[in-house]
């Protein structure tokens, strides 16, 4: 057994135990397969023999050997799990993965509507092998409809979820948000949905079918935006860096830069108007409600006050005024930040190319209270290489290890 494999078989935490086969590729799939693997459950990654998962080759950037370079993108959604390489549209990939779903708790897969069945692994099949296979399946635009068929990418989900309309500097400047937000939340959503799955299972005995898109995801996550439309009949549109319903709320210029501030309550409002010189009690600005309609005489009178202050001192007397506020940090300041180490949000991995290498870190940390110890898993291991563990995974089918 590889040290990669030891290292994941020790792997603790609230999976720990359950084995999930990830078909997927690119980043919402990967993703969700990377929480069940820091949660403790054994990821076997299945990959197309010959060049893997699409993100191995995303890039730049690429870092090690010129003769075996490794894209940054691929190391950032497959850390904890196992590799191994099958043509699912030869008999020994069939047989292997077969094999693979009889042992599994959890199979997921982000192909178009209809691949795996012509595969011969339709839903039907999967519980004719394993009736208590959770399986999750991720698509673009959702599993039926009339645009199911269509291929989802984030940023066109991020533009088709009306996402972007809400993103940007104004009405007729759409952004789209800087990472691949639908993929990411739909990874999320998945793990989740299979958590509950994995729950009900313990009543049932069976495994269910859990459905999410990048659509899905989005639509999801409109919050009060979403209302806005469908109770309010308003149209929400992008309006920068300040809150459409709160005031003041958002990023502010300084002296030499900006800070953001949020006051949220009318009893931060008083304390952030005393604390600045500002009137709090002047009609257009006595209530939120009021400062929102007059929001740009607001955000005025605030860069006003603060015209006087750089950033640092600025945040000095924001925060000795209560008032919550922060500055926009750079991704090199954050990963920097002694309070993101603090919370385990970076983790040390040995890659079998590149060495020790820092990865963003898990965000779930568990406390156990009998105990007084914290039980988050500490062990991880980097992304697999293409197929590294594809020996070790056949003996342990073939070698009667599976239960």
């Amino acid at each position: 057994m590889s040290t990669q494999t030891s290292a994941l078989a020790r792997a603790t935490g609230p999976l720990s135990g359950h084995t999930v086969i990830d078909l997927t590729r690119a980043l919402a799939g990967p993703h969700a397969g990377m929480m069940m693997a820091d949660l403790g459950a054994r990821v076997i990654k299945v990959e197309t023999p010959g060049h893997g998962d699409d993100t191995r080759g995303w890039g730049p950037p690429f870092v090690g050997p010129e003769d075996d370079p490794q894209a940054t993108y691929f190391l950032s959604c497959n850390r904890n799990k196992e590799s191994i390489a099958l043509d699912l549209k030869s008999e020994d990939g069939k047989n292997t993965l077969t094999a693979l779903l009889r042992e599994a708790d959890v199979v997921m897969e982000n192909f178009r509507p209809g691949v795996l069945d012509r595969l011969g692994f339709s839903t039907e099949a999967m519980h004719a092998l394993n009736p208590g296979l959770v399986v999750l399946s991720i698509t673009g635009f959702g599993h039926d409809g009339p645009e199911a068929a269509r291929a989802g990418y984030d940023q066109i989900i991020q533009g088709e979820a009306g996402l972007m309309s809400l993103t940007g500097s104004g009405p007729q400047d759409p952004q789209r948000v800087g990472v691949p937000i639908a993929d990411l939340l739909s990874g999320m959503y998945g793990a989740y949905g299979v958590l509950a799955a994995l729950i009900e299972r313990q009543a049932t005995g069976r495994g269910q079918v859990v459905r999410t898109s990048l659509l899905a995801s989005v639509v999801g996550v409109h919050a009060f935006q979403g209302t806005r439309a469908t109770v309010a009949n308003e149209v929400p549109q992008a309006q920068g860096n300040h809150h459409p319903s709160i005031a003041p709320y958002g990023l502010f210029a300084c002296k030499g830069g900006h800070v953001q501030i949020s006051v949220g309550s009318e009893k931060l409002w008083a304390a952030f108007a005393a604390a600045f010189g500002l009137d709090a009690a002047r009609p257009e600005f006595a209530s939120n409600a009021t400062r929102v309609r007059h929001r740009a005489a607001v955000i005025a009178e605030v860069e006003r006050a603060f015209a006087a202050y750089g950033p640092a001192e600025l945040l000095d007397l924001l925060n000795q005024a209560g008032i919550p506020a922060g500055k926009v940090r750079t991704l090199d300041e954050v990963y920097a930040w002694d309070q993101v180490a603090s919370q385990g949000l970076k983790v040390d991995v040995e890659h079998p190319v590149l060495g020790t290498v820092t990865l963003p870190g898990p965000p779930l940390r568990f406390f156990d209270p009998a105990t007084a110890e914290e039980t988050t898993r500490t062990a991880h291991t980097a992304p697999p290489l293409l197929d590294a563990d594809g020996a070790a995974i056949r003996d342990w089918l073939a070698t009667g290890v599976a239960r």
